[in-house]
């Protein structure tokens, strides 16, 4: 599927504007003029309905600001950088400082709700034209509508939602739903996924029967619906095509992407550069090269910008024996120590990178090499579902011994013996499973929403402010664009 997301198809959607959202500025808009394609004369062919979907996928890749941010946001790292006003923005939520005045914010928000365009306008046209396979495209829109909208509620709370086009105007008279409602629109369109996908996907890399009852069971997860979450992620376990792979440093290796334990993967390419002025366009993983190590010079690893450095505290939370903590954590200076590689040290500098997202020499760059790395997300991975599983049977007090076999599963992996088996119940359970979810995920984006998700950011997160941070400020020109009708989050 990395040939499957292509950019082209940005000049035949006209909906990729959102409350002042382009897909890539100015060029943008004048490849559409030039195209004078309307929705309307569209979606006459089975190729219109696919080459929509491209551009629905497409926002996807702009989400590699939501994994960092949902890594800098927490206890797992630190802004990093140059400098303490490189990227203010990343430094600014890394210290829980940040105001509605702040551009990667604005990022998210902007390009999460280009998304939901692209999708809406595949799903208001859904039944212009019939055609062999239909059903399958419908079902991936459906999904894809449902990953952007939570990843919209999970940063923001209260959104504004539409099922069909969005249209200038509607900021004024739309009102921010609430987070129920949000979550009643996400389940609705993951049933339908669920309903009309297969667990093989026609192409590598789109969406599938599992992807959608995963990320089904990580919304009623988000809920506390712990019954539901469990009943379906349990589907995903046993009825799926999934498995953990035995070596876990494969999982992050190119010969690793689209494996056996991936349940959905943000695929990635270098087939396009981009520049500081459109992070969006680039086709290539921009988190990489934004997280790798400064000024190096050395085997194995190449250089980068020294963003997302893992904290002391969450190296030292790896307990002996975790054959994980090398994979996902570089120590550089025991590395250099070992290899005779040279490296800087950038603003906030730990010793650690996140190694699971730094760039590897020989990965294809035919671009800015810190702009178009081709290392997909694994955006959600069996070891994840067994976790979420795990947490469902044990939080809703349904069974603990199913819990304890979903947790134990992956922590075989991690110790390759089963001498490390957790057997405790209850509340004990719960703070095991909620540890393995940070040391099996680390550097991948969920440590923040966990931590806000079960009560303990406050406690663990310096300078988190309880009643405030759990969810980020709406940018400011949103609310000003809005004219009055959406109110700020609390307290921003």
């Amino acid at each position: 599927m990395k040939k499957y997301i292509n950019k082209t198809i940005q000049s035949l959607l006209t909906l990729s504007i959102l409350l002042g959202a382009t897909a890539c500025g100015d060029a943008y808009l004048e490849d559409v003029d030039r195209y004078s394609i309307d929705s309307e004369s569209y979606f006459n062919s089975e190729d219109d309905y696919y080459n929509a979907l491209v551009g629905a996928y497409d926002l996807l890749q702009s989400t590699y600001v939501n994994v960092m941010l949902g890594e800098i946001a927490s206890d797992n790292t630190l802004a990093g950088g140059g400098s303490a006003v490189d990227v203010p923005g990343f430094q600014q939520i890394d210290d829980m400082i940040h105001t509605p005045v702040n551009s990667n914010l604005r990022d998210v928000w902007n390009w999460m709700y280009a998304g939901v365009s692209r999708a809406n306008f595949i799903l208001e046209f859904q039944d212009k034209t019939d055609f062999p396979g239909r059903e399958v495209i419908i079902g991936e829109a459906y999904f894809l509508r449902a990953y952007y909208y939570f990843e919209l509620v999970k940063w923001f709370g209260p959104i504004p939602i539409k099922e069909s086009r969005f249209e200038l105007g509607d900021e004024t008279s739309i009102p921010r739903s609430p987070v129920a409602d949000v979550y009643q629109l996400i389940e609705a369109d993951l049933q339908y996924a669920v309903d009309h996908l297969n667990y093989t996907a026609p192409e590598v890399g789109r969406a599938t029967k599992g992807a959608a009852q995963a990320l089904l069971g990580k919304a009623y997860l988000y809920q506390q619906k712990y019954t539901e979450a469990a009943l379906i992620l349990d589907k995903v376990i046993t009825q799926g095509p999934y498995d953990l792979v035995q070596d876990y440093d494969t999982i992050f290796e190119t010969e690793g992407e689209n494996g056996i334990e991936s349940v959905f993967e943000v695929q990635y390419s270098d087939a396009e550069g981009a520049g500081f002025d459109c992070l969006q366009c680039s086709e290539g993983n921009v988190a990489v090269g934004f997280n790798s190590i400064r000024t190096y010079d050395g085997p194995l690893f190449d250089s980068g910008f020294s963003f997302n450095v893992p904290t002391q505290e969450v190296v030292d939370g790896f307990e002996a024996g975790d054959l994980r903590k090398d994979v996902a954590i570089l120590d550089i200076v025991n590395w250099a120590a070992q290899t005779g590689a040279k490296y800087g040290t950038g603003y906030e500098h730990t010793g650690y990178f996140n190694r699971k997202y730094i760039a590897r020499k020989g990965d294809l760059n035919t671009g800015d090499q810190n702009l178009t790395n081709p290392n997909n997300y694994r955006s959600i991975r069996f070891a994840d579902v067994l976790l979420m599983a795990a947490e469902a049977y044990n939080s809703g007090n349904i069974d603990d011994a199913i819990a304890q076999n979903y947790l134990n599963r992956v922590r075989a992996r991690a110790f390759g013996d089963s001498n490390h088996a957790v057997t405790s119940t209850g509340a004990a359970l719960t703070d095991a499973i909620a540890h393995e979810r940070r040391v099996e995920l680390v550097g991948e984006g969920h440590r923040f929403f966990d931590l806000v998700r079960t009560g303990k950011a406050a406690q663990e997160i310096d300078g988190f402010e309880a009643n405030k941070n759990e969810v980020f400020p709406i940018p400011i020109e949103e609310i000003q664009f809005s004219n009055g009708n959406w109110e700020q989050n609390p307290n921003y």
